[in-house]
């Protein structure tokens, strides 16, 4: 059987924290190969001069989530990517960006609150696919922006060597 199990789960400790701490993106077309071992990015090539630019997330307000989706009567199974990130304070420098993240398909590298590193868009991209731009109503209220990022792939994503992402915002 090619699809026969190779291990199950053990409970262990309860040390698991939720939430993302950093984002990195770049256009897709920038990365121009990546290596996968067991699940695992351990190399990725830039195009030459181009880096993936980090966004520092605010605590307790950004998320990626994963949804299998499987048809059993077609035989397919899927895994729709969704990466919800946070950006205080309305700005000008900001707005442009978020211009030109939603002109471009991209790639991601989301540091969690693990200190893992997961790689999405690997194969399809990610795309900007909602979000809100607003100053909130009372003093307290949040001023920024909510970007939803979206994509499907073949596979759930995989994480990254620490050689990788070490590397991540050195140009090509």
């Amino acid at each position: 059987m090619a699809c026969a199990l190779t291990s199950g789960y053990t409970l262990d400790c309860r040390d698991s924290l939720g939430g993302v701490t950093e984002v990195y993106f770049i256009e897709a077309a920038n990365v121009t190969a990546t290596t996968e071992a067991s699940g695992v990015i351990t190399a990725l090539t830039k195009a030459a001069g181009k880096r993936f630019y980090k966004y520092e997330q605010v605590k307790d307000t950004s998320m990626m989530n994963q949804t299998i989706t499987a048809n059993v009567q077609n035989g397919t199974v899927f895994y729709a990517q969704e990466l919800m990130v946070v950006l205080n304070k309305l700005q000008t420098a900001t707005r442009n960006e978020i211009l030109l993240l939603a002109q471009n398909t991209l790639v991601a590298v989301v540091k969690d609150s693990n200190g893992n590193y997961w790689y999405l868009g690997k194969t399809r991209g990610l795309d900007l696919t909602a979000g809100t731009a607003g100053t909130g109503t009372a003093q307290g209220d949040r001023s920024g922006f909510a970007l939803t990022f979206t994509g499907a792939e073949a596979a759930l994503a995989p994480s990254v060597a620490q050689a990788v992402y070490s590397v991540l915002t050195t140009a090509g």
